[in-house]
């Protein structure tokens, strides 16, 4: 998590995360290791395209300054020898990442503590699970449209339910129905929401975030929820008991939240359900999160 002495930010990223390895990953699915490792050599020297989670690596690190310190690391089960072509790649766009764990076909998620992470990002949904069960923030990167509307301004959305905040309110619609759901939110409207897998990530976010001035500042937040009025009541009670402030919120009732994303130019979104994740991705930049009632 984020040491609050020098509020230092520290992203976990899988190369596929970073990078657009699909066709290099269609070699080792269809044609086995040894293909694959002989692909990766012999382009050792082509640049590889820049992945989903490519924007939001380079505009954290172009923020990271001795006053806030962002440390990007890469974990890959490549090995050493076929990761170089990863490294290559990072040279050429010009990216500060110089810590890796290269695990050889192993699961990366044990290394998310070792490097102190707030946040994993990785195509390999099974170690985005463990990670998330072993308490950190971690998102499955989906196949997503790659648009960057705010050339230099860093811009995150999130999810509220099982996200930011526990699936405690979740399951009561999942399992009783919206009337149930509605009757407990208004009931609770001053209860605050238990934290989520995502609330430490977003809160270590903030204290990037103000260091920077309100005007002008180069990061932005967004929440976008499928809940509506008078539910929101609660959630907004949350926030402020945090102490966290969301720059823009959307309160949806179940509209698709793909278009909002798309006009609030999103680097990432992060939501726990799929149908979700597909309406965001034809727009944006999207993570799933696999948390909740919904992934069970």
């Amino acid at each position: 998590m984020i040491d609050d002495q020098n509020h230092k930010l520290v992203i976990a990223i899988s190369s596929r995360a970073l990078f657009d390895l699909d066709k290099s990953h269609q070699i080792f699915k269809k044609e086995g290791i040894e293909a694959y490792a002989k692909h990766q050599q012999e382009n050792e020297d082509v640049v590889l395209d820049p992945g989903v989670g490519f924007t939001l690596v380079k505009k954290l690190l172009a923020l990271s300054s001795d006053k806030t310190p962002i440390d990007v690391i890469l974990l890959s089960r490549n090995s050493a020898d076929t990761g170089l072509r990863i490294f290559n790649s990072i040279e050429h766009y010009g990216l500060n990442i110089s810590r890796a764990a290269f695990t050889r076909g192993s699961s990366t998620h044990s290394f998310v503590g070792a490097f102190k992470a707030d946040l994993f990002l990785s195509s390999n949904y099974h170690d985005v699970q463990k990670a998330l069960h072993s308490g950190f923030a971690a998102a499955s990167i989906v196949e997503s449209k790659l648009d960057n509307i705010h050339p230099t301004q860093l811009r995150i959305a999130f999810d509220g339910d099982a996200v930011i905040f526990s699936d405690e309110s979740e399951r009561i619609f999942q399992e009783h129905g919206l009337e149930a759901f509605e009757k407990n939110e208004k009931n609770s409207a001053e209860t605050e929401l238990k934290a989520g897998p995502f609330k430490s990530f977003l809160d270590s976010l903030q204290k990037i975030q103000s260091t920077f001035p309100e005007e002008n500042n180069p990061i932005r937040t967004a929440l976008v929820t499928a809940r509506s009025a008078p539910s929101h009541k609660r959630v907004i009670h949350t926030m402020r008991e945090w102490g966290i402030r969301i720059d823009e919120a959307f309160f949806l009732g179940g509209l698709e939240k793909g278009v909002f994303l798309r006009d609030f130019g999103a680097d990432i979104f992060f939501d726990d359900q799929d149908h979700n994740c597909n309406s965001a991705s034809k727009y944006v930049p999207t993570g799933h999160v696999p948390s909740g009632i919904k992934n069970t």
